[in-house]
């Protein structure tokens, strides 16, 4: 199996809210001010890279946006990104503190999650490098199959309030236009054409996915991220075709996303009729034929994980609770709503599943979960601290973090970027990373190694 990098970037859902004793709510745009006040300084706008690799900033819209350092390993990069949601819940609680001082108490209450009481949409994004070799015009017919019924297994669950409390399988499916969308247009695709590899373009791409859900699940990350890596291998070896492609992606997302029974039809160009799930099995066959002779713990994991899957969804999706968000919104919700006899759009039901979002571990519906022992775990909670403070050491991220403590020691000036450092006076030196999988630079670490 070859190496490959990948990253998520997960925008945050914010709200602050006034204390007990009255007084008015901080905005959006001041709450996010505060919850970077601790790492940032003079600076205009909220954006920084950590000691750990990961980039941390304001996106459009007022969220909070924390992207993963570089990734060589799926259960590495499922650390990082748990690691992001408690580096967030520190800095929404020094937040917190930070107001109470200058008299303006309040909650900030951060949520990973894709949508807003207002029908507005915000994203996860998985980027994935891979071969230039690879031309773009042929992704999406190999692709788009697998990522429009892959919400079976990594969909994160919504109520939508709009149609008298339905529940649906993916919080994005609804917000998606096009198979593909222009990274300068605002129509949300399937994959978009963002080419931003961060390295040599002439031996890297950088593919772009948006049509994905923010997980909970450390289980529900590691196996949407994991399968799609096996299927990249697939495509650039030629081991794929284009049997699978659909008649009409779009449509099919939210008709895949509206069937909670995962029965539901839908039609693949070459007039086929399958349902999701029948596609997911039909990827997982002609993976499980590639990689059997493949001896990677990694690549049989994944393939046995995807296929325990496929397995549940075939017989009981209802079965998969402990390993799918959607499946354990979905109970949870449920038994709230008869218990208390409650209609589905209730406002109590749709902030109870707004709750199940929320990233502050004393208050969150998936971490009481998790604290019981009812949700599968990938990470320990160690791997997780150490990725909150440390880079993974195998990519250029070990380099970049490195930087970035020395200057948080006040040991130099710089700027860093994703593929650069640039030291200020007195070095006046620039260091280029064109490989995110080198992760040491001689020249630089005899510089680190003297201070």
């Amino acid at each position: 199996m070859k190496r490959r990098v990948y990253g998520l970037e997960n925008e945050y859902g914010i709200i602050c809210s006034a204390d007990k004793k009255g007084g008015k709510a901080l905005s959006i745009q001041n709450s996010v001010v505060y919850l970077f006040r601790e790492i940032i300084s003079k600076r205009m706008y909220p954006d920084v890279f950590l000691e750990n690799g990961a980039r941390f900033y304001q996106d459009i819209g007022c969220h909070p946006e924390y992207a993963t350092p570089e990734c060589d390993d799926v259960r590495e990069l499922v650390a990082h990104d748990r690691a992001g949601e408690r580096i967030i819940e520190y800095l929404a609680k020094s937040a917190e503190n930070k107001m109470r001082e200058e008299g303006l108490p309040g909650k900030i209450s951060v949520f990973k999650n894709n949508t807003d009481t207002p029908g507005n949409t915000y994203g996860c994004h998985e980027n994935y490098l891979m071969d230039r070799s690879v031309g773009f015009r042929q992704l999406p017919a190999l692709l788009i199959p697998f990522f429009v019924t892959r919400q079976v297994f990594s969909g994160a669950g919504k109520v939508r309030s709009s149609e008298r409390g339905r529940f649906v399988i993916s919080q994005r499916a609804q917000y998606i236009r096009e198979d593909i969308s222009i990274a300068t247009t605002t129509a949300r695709g399937i994959i978009n054409t963002r080419d931003e590899p961060h390295a040599d373009r002439e031996k890297y791409r950088r593919l772009h996915v948006i049509v994905g859900d923010s997980n909970m699940s450390e289980f529900v990350t590691y196996l949407k991220v994991g399968t799609t890596d096996l299927i990249l291998q697939m495509i650039e070896d030629g081991a794929l075709d284009k049997s699978l492609e659909l008649r009409e992606s779009v449509p099919a997302l939210t008709q895949i996303s509206e069937d909670l029974e995962c029965k539901r039809e839908i039609e693949l160009q070459n007039g086929k009729r399958m349902t999701a799930v029948q596609v997911q099995r039909e990827y997982w066959m002609r993976a499980k034929d590639y990689y059997q002779h493949e001896d990677s713990p990694f690549v049989k994991d994944i393939l046995e994980k995807w296929d325990m899957v496929l397995t549940g969804l075939e017989t009981d999706p209802e079965s998969l609770h402990r390993y799918l968000d959607w499946v354990n919104k979905r109970q949870i919700l449920e038994k709230y709503a008869a218990s208390r006899k409650i209609r589905w759009d209730s406002h109590a039901l749709l902030r109870l599943d707004l709750e199940y979002h929320n990233i502050n571990m004393s208050k969150g519906i998936f971490y009481s979960m998790e604290k019981k022992g009812l949700v599968e775990r990938l990470v320990t909670d160690k791997e997780i601290e150490r990725a909150m403070r440390h880079p993974p050491k195998t990519t250029r991220a070990a380099f970049r973090g490195r930087f970035v403590k020395l200057q948080n020691e006040e040991k130099i000036l710089c700027g860093v970027n994703w593929s650069y450092i640039q030291l200020y006076e007195p070095y006046q030196k620039l260091y280029l990373s064109t490989d995110p999988l080198q992760p040491d630079y001689e020249e630089a670490n005899r510089m680190i190694y003297s201070m």
